[in-house]
């Protein structure tokens, strides 16, 4: 289906317990997307993967951030000195 969909079958652990329960247990894909299915999300492998890629993305652009963040204060200081 799309991103949104796993996004909120995700967010539905907050108010399901037993899905919190199962979550927290590895498990391989395809069970993921029977439990999926067994609250009536229909996902695919393409929106677990397309899921991954965004949370790579998005750890990569912090850490860029971090990484000039920590620049930064390293030159202020060698400029300030």
């Amino acid at each position: 289906m799309s991103l949104d969909d796993l996004d909120q079958f995700l967010t539905l652990r907050d108010s399901d317990p037993g899905l919190a329960k199962a979550l927290a247990q590895p498990m391989d894909l395809e069970r993921f997307l029977a439990l999926a299915a067994e609250r009536g999300y229909v996902l695919t492998e393409a929106d677990v993967f397309a899921a991954q890629q965004r949370e790579h993305r998005v750890r990569t652009a912090a850490e860029l951030q971090q990484d000039q963040a920590s620049e930064a204060r390293r030159l202020r200081n060698f400029i300030n000195g």
